[in-house]
């Protein structure tokens, strides 16, 4: 359908009053969400400036980030500036490490510490070393300007960060997104496909093609999704055992964009009705599926050649 011929159907659509009004944000939460999407520029600014000072260290032969775990903590910005100012060697320079850091790390510091350090290299690491300042400086003053706009929805922010995978700074990406009146979304189907967290539904001829996802906030996605790469990993949780149930027959992204959706779900319920959240446990979908895990491990031994009887025991209190 070519542009001219999609613009007469939304007026025929528009005439006959049978499309949605549009959802417009208020002001203070257009501000709101201006500075939160500027915030999250400076934080990938920050992570590219981060990048390449890792690659001007490979450059120089200075593997430091084989070693420590963060190059900018404090021993690995205590080392940098060991290294920039030339005055050291690699052995004086890894007993700037952290007194958390293993003692037995320090030999294999020295050695990664041993580089070919130019003037160039010098030049480059000082310059990025003062952006990477400039921008932690400039997002500290938007999230000190985000948490006093965010002052009205402090119990909302606290309620999102209570949930697995999100954070302040996630749970304010979310409120500035999405709002914190879920009566603009009738259910959480309504968010969810507003936010282009449902899978597509393209069947013809009685036969799917595809389940992509619609399009949506990518600003709401990029969180959504970082927060599912973190909600995976949290022991305990039910959305943990959700990514390990989905990973096998879905892959790894589909599985984590899974988990983003049943995180927004969430939040929808918890601004809806106000209940602080409850995980449901990391045994949530065993006991959901109980009997089918049951008939499948007992016919799984059966083929192997055993005689199984299955019989549930009470667990005591």
């Amino acid at each position: 359908m070519s542009s001219i011929a999609a613009a007469r159907r939304r007026t025929t659509l528009l005439r006959c009053g049978l499309l949605r009004s549009r959802l417009v944000p208020d002001r203070p939460r257009r501000e709101l969400r201006e500075l939160t999407r500027h915030r999250t520029q400076l934080v990938g600014e920050r992570t590219a400036v981060v990048n390449r000072i890792r690659k001007t260290l490979e450059d120089a032969n200075i593997k430091l980030g084989c070693v420590v775990s963060d190059i900018l903590g404090v021993s690995g910005r205590a080392m940098l500036r060991a290294l920039l100012e030339g005055k050291f060697s690699p052995r004086q320079m890894a007993q700037l490490a952290h007194p958390k850091i293993q003692r037995e790390k320090i030999p294999a510091l020295a050695q990664a510490l041993e580089g070919r350090m130019t003037d160039h290299h010098r030049f480059l690491l000082t310059e990025l070393l003062d952006q990477l300042e400039d921008l932690d400086r400039r997002t500290g003053r938007f999230s000190a300007r985000i948490a006093e706009l965010c002052l009205p929805f402090e119990s909302q922010v606290a309620a999102i960060d209570a949930i697995p995978g999100f954070d302040v700074r996630g749970a304010q990406n979310v409120i500035a997104e999405i709002g914190t009146d879920m009566s603009r979304f009738p259910t959480a189907g309504r968010l969810a496909s507003w936010a282009g967290m449902c899978p597509g539904n393209h069947k013809t001829g009685g036969r799917s093609r595809g389940g992509k996802t619609t399009r949506g906030s990518r600003w709401l996605r990029t969180t959504l999704i970082q927060a599912a790469a973190a909600a995976k990993r949290t022991r305990k949780s039910c959305f943990r055992a959700q990514y390990n149930r989905l990973v096998r027959r879905m892959g790894k992204k589909k599985a984590q964009k899974a988990v983003a959706h049943s995180l927004l779900v969430t939040i929808w319920h918890v601004l809806k009705t106000g209940r602080p959240f409850a995980d449901l446990g990391a045994d949530y979908f065993d006991k959901l599926d109980e009997a089918r895990i049951v008939n499948a491990n007992i016919r799984r031994l059966e083929h192997l050649g055993h005689t199984v009887t299955a019989t549930k025991t009470t667990q005591a209190a």
